[in-house]
């Protein structure tokens, strides 16, 4: 290839804005309902959302209380051939519909009962639909399954990087070791040697890795979720992710009265263990009673912000990437490619290095300059959603699915909360996209229950 051939390749490469991608951007914004149209809001603006698979393999080999899959959920075998089937199909149609990137979780009961190459096979079927996956566990992971999952059959290296989300909380029952956790302190043994399996892959293998950890709260250990929040904080997790209990999926798990805590209580608790105010209305992702997020990094043991929402120059700064960053697309972009994409968008809005700077400056103010030298920085943001009732979620659809507007004001807050779903889940067969609170309350068991008779464990009548 000629220089001048590479130089426009390159340029082209590093264009700031990929107009499918700004096109996907302003369908999504225009799905948005008015109330989640707010200064702070991402979705529409620097990401179309999260995706997740359905369908691929419903089964798990651990029991939690409460449970989000549907009774016939373990009653389907794992089969690889239908998960790269399914995981395929599904990311054509998200690809399709909603554009060339975004993140996408790999879900369903437990993904490390996939054989290993049938796991491999659905990360990269992702990614070549522009996909940046992350597969969903409940970290009962043996390192024999990750090894074989990252390195092919030839031994050589197939995945350069990987994602994985662990749920560990003390409602869950049949983990190896610990069978029926006493207490949330008594799985820190447990999230530790998970993290430190990843730890091993980028020594030995030079294989990259994001992990996340997710816990599911009700009043059972509500009282536990600050002392969680600080002690998996210093593990070595990139993000914090607590699911206040829903009553969606296996009804025959609900045990509690999980309405008589508030997602104000899970998140006063989140506060206390990380010893930090969290302002989640800075950055907003979705309906603000659904998701909750909050960026941030660790320097030593104190975790900070990383931005005041109470300092006008922090919300300038946001607002100023939002407008002139928001539709770079930053996902999967190796980094000397994104380096360019910021460089074009600098050299258009020469403030930015201005702002960016007086960021800097405010953040190392606060930090202190000799703890960074000392400390170093670890970045963590946390996170909390909120699933609805399967019985709001139900009459709500139907509506919607009837083009009607509620006048009910609870019937239409979850249409609005549907509306602006950050997590989407694809059906090829109709070419529909449905919100996840949609799929686990009305759609799972229809769909698991003809997944059982398509993949039986065991013969069942017809």
């Amino acid at each position: 290839m000629s220089p001048l051939r590479r130089l426009r390749a390159w340029w082209h490469r590093t264009r700031p804005v990929d107009p499918e991608f700004a096109a996907a951007l302003a369908r999504r914004w225009a799905e948005l309902p008015e109330i989640a149209r707010t200064p702070a809001q991402v979705v529409g603006r620097h990401a179309v959302g999260c995706e997740g698979t359905h369908g691929v393999f419903p089964r798990c080999n651990l029991s939690c209380s409460p449970c989000y899959h549907s009774r016939d959920a373990n009653r389907v075998r794992v089969d690889g051939e239908h998960t790269r089937r399914e995981v395929e199909s599904q990311m054509a149609l998200l690809r399709e519909r909603r554009g060339p990137v975004a993140h996408a979780q790999l879900i369903g009961g437990e993904v490390t009962l996939l054989d290993p190459d049938d796991h491999a096979a659905a990360l990269l079927a992702m990614r070549a639909h522009g996909r940046e996956p992350m597969s969903m566990t409940h970290g009962d992971v043996d390192d024999d399954h990750l090894e074989r999952l990252v390195l092919g059959p030839d031994g050589r290296r197939r995945l350069h990087r990987i994602s994985f989300a662990g749920h560990f909380d003390s409602l869950m029952t049949g983990r190896r070791g610990i069978p029926r956790p006493p207490d949330e302190a008594s799985l820190n043994p447990y999230r530790r040697a998970f993290v430190a399996r990843f730890e091993r892959l980028r020594r030995e293998h030079g294989v990259r890795f994001f992990v996340a950890h997710t816990m599911t709260v009700s009043p059972a250990n509500l009282g536990e979720v600050a002392r969680v929040a600080h002690d998996a904080g210093g593990m070595g997790f990139g993000m914090l992710a607590f699911q206040p209990a829903a009553f969606v999926g296996d009804h025959r798990r609900w045990h509690e009265p999980y309405r008589a805590m508030t997602d104000d209580d899970v998140w006063a608790e989140i506060e206390r263990g990380i010893g930090a105010r969290l302002d989640h209305t800075f950055v907003q992702h979705g309906d603000l009673r659904c998701n909750r997020v909050v960026y941030g990094f660790w320097v030593g043991d104190r975790w900070h912000p990383l931005a005041d929402g109470d300092d006008a120059r922090d919300v300038a700064a946001r607002d100023a990437f939002l407008a002139w960053f928001g539709p770079v697309n930053f996902i999967g972009s190796p980094a000397p490619v994104l380096l360019g994409k910021i460089v074009r968008v600098v050299a258009r809005h020469p403030r930015a290095v201005s702002i960016a700077l007086g960021w800097v400056r405010r953040r190392l103010r606060a930090v202190g300059v000799g703890a960074v030298l000392r400390h170093g920085v670890r970045p963590m943001s946390l996170v909390m959603h909120s699933f609805m009732d399967a019985a709001d979620v139900a009459p709500a659809w139907d509506a919607m699915q009837r083009g009607e507007e509620s006048t009910d004001p609870q019937v239409r807050a979850t249409q609005e909360r549907l509306t602006a779903c950050h997590y989407t889940m694809a059906h090829p067969e109709d070419g529909a996209l449905v919100p996840a609170c949609v799929q686990h309350a009305v759609l799972d068991p229809g769909e698991n229950a003809e997944l059982r008779r398509l993949l039986p464990i065991a013969e069942v009548r017809r």
